[in-house]
């Protein structure tokens, strides 16, 4: 579940969430990364565009990459390093 985006590995937030059985899913994930800035450089973690985001739904051919009908906002993403 890795994907090549900007030029570095990612990994979605949804992906991240379920890795680490987060109860309140993407939720938890991304308040850490706000609330964390200081761990969480720009480089490390950053929101997709609509374009990019449009680009990898287009992959999984499906409007949802949680399983839960689609999503609201577009996804972060956490690089390895």
């Amino acid at each position: 579940m890795i994907y090549e985006i900007r030029g570095k590995q990612v990994i979605l937030d949804s992906v991240l969430a379920k890795l680490y059985r987060c109860v309140n899913g993407t939720k938890t994930i991304n308040q850490s990364g706000k609330r964390n800035i200081d761990r969480f450089p720009k480089d490390f973690y950053f929101q997709l565009t609509n374009e990019e985001f449009s680009n990898l739904k287009s992959q999984f051919r499906t409007s949802s990459l949680n399983g839960y009908g689609g999503v609201r906002k577009n996804p972060y993403v956490f690089t390895a390093h």
